[in-house]
């Protein structure tokens, strides 16, 4: 069967000859790049419980602070093709091992950092690592399970990172307070020095007898066509702006804006913010497990799953920002960050359009470009509220307004995208169930 065919299998359809195998090596195998990613998030959010601290360490505003997570995102949504197009031709053991250095690096530089600019340099550095994580773990997950395990498995992963989030929360939070800056942040590169190890050592790219086959192609030329074959697929296009639209709201929260909002706009302690922020993590992954068996069990309610988080979302911000009285109450402020928790999840469906409409080859660049559209939201609203923050005063209502903006533009690319995908994906179906009928025997 065809690569196409491969990719075209639906869930309950059965299994095609020479799928990857699944069971218990596949799950070792595949825990030990999730162990990559859990760690290369726990750095990506440290920022998120040490954002006043380094306002104060750094002497910075709201929109220096904000360059942080910024430079941190653009590197990362910059890296996504290059990183979509290496993963395809060196594999995943080498980018993970090359992620892995960078991300422990820039975590030990923003340890030591003297000045605002060393720790910029630090941050982007970490992104830059951090970007060569995640699709990686897609990719080996597309090569050791089968494809009906695909949206189960992707969203795990998801899970995973978000536990990687929690561990900030609780307990980088509680090392930074307690043992210091430099401790806590040096002391927390420890744990990408043992993923490094355990990559090298125990990772490995495919199941034995399952080798994709050597390409011939290299060069700028090879290069384009890949980028440009996955950006003709509707699925890929419309992948990209599902993740733009869902992704961003809890990004912009738990990495940097949600702690300053709970504290000096809600009036809440730092502790009582970081059991909210806390809430959003735990809610993800609850979330996560739900959507991961719906979208394997019922492909028709990706699209239905994703809206229905931007629209929950929105309706959230819109009535905790007009609330009347100067503090939305406790109880609206749990309701909003239980729905922020939906925003991964949701943001992982993406990757469910992107991942049938492109043949095995192309699945890291398709990725890639999936990849972008969250982050590419999230940078641009993480710049937004910090500008906006500066120029009224820390008015957080008018600077969270900037999540509306964004939300529509990416709805308005997703109505527009979808009938385009839905009719391509069911070409890709009827035309790999036909190859599989009149395969001629051996």
């Amino acid at each position: 069967m065809s690569a196409s065919a491969h990719n075209a299998t639906r869930p309950g359809d059965p299994p095609p000859e020479g799928a990857p195998p699944g069971g218990r090596r596949a799950v070792g195998v595949w825990s030990i790049g999730v162990a990559v990613y859990f760690v290369a998030v726990i750095f990506r959010t440290s920022l998120g419980v040490a954002g006043l601290d380094a306002a104060d360490r750094f002497h910075v505003g709201a929109s220096a602070l904000s360059t942080f997570s910024i430079l941190q995102l653009l590197v990362y949504a910059g890296m996504q093709i290059p990183v979509g197009l290496l993963v395809d031709r060196l594999g995943t053991k080498k980018v993970l091992s090359i992620g892995a250095v960078l991300f422990t690096a820039g975590q030990l530089g923003f340890a030591f950092s003297p000045s605002y600019g060393t720790a910029l340099a630090s941050r982007a550095l970490l992104g830059c690592g951090d970007a060569m994580t995640f699709i990686s773990v897609l990719r080996l997950g597309t090569r050791w399970f089968p494809a009906r395990r695909g949206p189960l498995v992707a969203q795990l992963a998801g899970l995973v990172g978000m536990a990687g989030n929690l561990v900030s929360t609780l307990v980088l939070s509680r090392l930074l307070h307690g043992v210091g800056w430099t401790a806590a942040f040096a002391g927390s590169a420890l744990a990408g020095a043992v993923v490094l190890v355990l990559t090298l050592l125990f990772l490995k790219d495919h199941p034995e007898g399952q080798e994709p086959e050597p390409s011939a192609h290299r060069g700028a030329a090879y290069v384009r066509r890949q980028i440009a074959a996955s950006w003709r697929e509707p699925g890929t296009r419309l992948g990209l702006w599902v993740h733009f639209t869902t992704q961003f709201p809890a990004m912009v929260f738990l990495l940097l804006w949600g702690l300053p909002f709970l504290v000096e706009a809600q009036g809440l302690s730092r502790a009582t913010a970081g059991e909210l922020l806390t809430l959003v993590v735990l809610s993800n992954m609850v979330i996560g497990l739900v959507y991961g068996q719906i979208v394997a069990r019922h492909h028709a309610a990706r699209l239905p799953l994703a809206l229905g988080t931007v629209s929950a979302t929105a309706l959230l911000w819109a009535v905790t920002l007009a609330y009347p009285g100067d503090h939305a109450p406790m109880w609206l402020l749990l309701v909003l960050c239980a729905v922020l928790g939906a925003c991964g999840p949701a943001s992982m469906i993406g990757f469910d359009f992107a991942r049938p409409a492109n043949p095995p080859e192309r699945q890291g660049t398709a990725s890639g470009i999936t990849n972008m559209g969250g982050f590419i939201a999230s940078m641009t609203t993480l710049f937004a509220i910090g500008v906006l923050l500066d120029a009224t005063g820390d008015d957080y209502t008018v600077a969270f307004s900037a999540v509306f903006v964004l939300q529509a533009l990416g709805v308005s690319q997703i109505l527009r995208l979808r009938g385009r995908a839905a009719r391509r994906e069911r070409e890709r179906l009827v035309a790999s169930r036909v190859e599989t009928v009149h395969v001629p025997a051996a």
